[in-house]
């Protein structure tokens, strides 16, 4: 028979648990619900045991730093129209026909 140490129960509990989340997570990515937040969770679970989920932690948050890094660097650069700027851009008249009838 086998016999189940203290820290083999809890790596079995921790990859269950973990996986779950993490597979949880990655249906997420394709249904409603919140995958970007979920897979680093299951993986943050699975880290606790896991070097291999550890290692890839450490990717997702590199690329999530990045990534945020990024969407904030555009929003400055990248900014609308200036609230002082009270004139509005010009519009091109949808139908240039319909003013040539008219005359």
């Amino acid at each position: 028979m086998i016999q189940w140490t203290l820290k083999q129960a809890r790596r079995l509990i921790v990859a269950v648990i973990g996986g779950t989340v993490l597979i949880t997570g990655v249906v997420m990515l394709v249904t409603p619900g919140p995958a970007l937040l979920v897979i680093p969770l299951g993986l943050g679970i699975l880290a606790t045991e896991f070097i291999w989920a550890r290692s890839l932690l450490h990717r997702v948050k590199y690329h999530i730093s990045n990534t945020a890094d990024m969407v904030r660097n555009r929003k400055r650069t990248d900014s609308p129209l200036d609230p002082a700027d009270s004139t509005p851009p010009p519009v091109d008249d949808p139908n240039p026909l319909d003013n040539d009838r008219r005359h």
